[in-house]
């Protein structure tokens, strides 16, 4: 791990955004998600996501729990996504950089989004943009609170309610063995 994820991890860590697998707070509203201290030991839920139109990497981790989830059923409460956002590398001239496997090369760490899941989250939220019972939070690299406004989160993952609000569920699902 480079120096620079350790003190983005310590930073994270030190804002007190912690909390195990097992012990979820029994009530959150958007914004109020912390980031799980151990969420890069848990299972990826797709790796190296390419956005160049966001000139983006992204990295989709979810907790242990989640992995009972089927396409069918969807994921139960308890379940949590963490998504780290890299900015996407670029060269002097603008253009996005690729390594040899033609993938974007990761820059920057954006922002740590968290996505969770349990009984009565999100029952506050206005019924149109409401996602079941999904919360969203979006930190900084520092880990401050991101100026980022959840109904944006809510209302990109609303068109996905067959897919339990989750963007790329159909790829999650087809690439487990």
């Amino acid at each position: 791990m480079s120096i620079r994820r350790l003190a983005v991890a310590a930073a994270i860590a030190a804002a007190g955004l912690t909390w195990g697998c097992a012990t979820a707070p029994s009530q959150v509203k958007d914004g109020e998600l912390p980031v799980p201290a151990d969420y890069k030991t848990w299972p990826k839920f797709l790796s190296a996501v390419q956005r160049p139109d966001a000139k983006q990497v992204r990295e989709i981790y979810m907790n242990p729990a989640s992995r009972g989830a089927t396409a069918a059923g969807g994921f139960g409460n308890g379940t949590v996504f963490v998504m780290e956002n890299y900015a996407a590398r670029a060269r002097a001239d603008g253009t996005l950089e690729a390594g040899p496997d033609g993938k974007l090369v990761k820059g920057d760490l954006l922002r740590v989004f968290v996505m969770g899941k349990n009984a009565g989250w999100g029952a506050g939220v206005a019924e149109p943009l409401r996602n079941g019972n999904w919360v969203y939070a979006a930190w900084l690299p520092g880990g401050q609170k991101a100026p980022e406004d959840t109904n944006t989160c809510r209302a990109c993952h609303l068109p996905l309610a067959s897919k339990d609000f989750v963007p790329r569920y159909d790829e999650h699902f087809a690439s487990r063995p």
